[in-house]
């Protein structure tokens, strides 16, 4: 009778699983569950505007940059695979994930021909330089 008493609060394994996942996530679900986020800084100065992405575990391959019409497009495409054998070289388990990100940012008034980005250390580093602006504070225009 004790025994029958101490089972009914044994945990089910798939709960059990699944509370340990949810509140001690390993490495890589930490990673795709933070990857959501697209953690940014953005700085701004006369020259520029100088915006930095955390991208950890992702290939720049598969990162995509568009600027039009003032707003900067980051679009991020990111697949995972991976397979575990037991002794003999059998499959036993094999999973597979795929996520899209995308980040619209509006920065206006850019030398689109002069934006320049590179990956480093897990950050996306991206220069958009403003457009030259007219120092004439004349608005006089001569008629030919």
């Amino acid at each position: 009778m004790a025994n029958e008493m101490m089972n009914r609060f044994a945990v089910d394994p798939f709960f059990d699983r699944l509370a340990r996942r949810f509140f001690s996530p390993t490495e890589w679900e930490k990673d795709s569950v933070n990857m959501g986020a697209l953690k940014t800084d953005i700085k701004e100065t006369d020259q520029d505007y100088m915006v930095k992405v955390d991208v950890p575990g992702i290939d720049k391959k598969n990162i995509h940059l568009a600027y039009n019409d003032g707003d900067l497009a980051l679009n991020i495409d990111q697949s995972h695979a991976s397979e575990k054998k037991d002794e003999q070289g059998r499959v036993i388990a094999s999973e597979r994930s795929h996520g899209v990100m995308s980040r619209t940012y509006e920065l206006p008034s850019v030398d689109r021909d002069h934006i320049s980005a590179q990956v480093e250390n897990g950050v996306l580093n991206i220069v958009l330089p403003k457009a030259a602006k007219s120092n004439d504070k004349n608005s006089q225009i001569e008629i030919q």
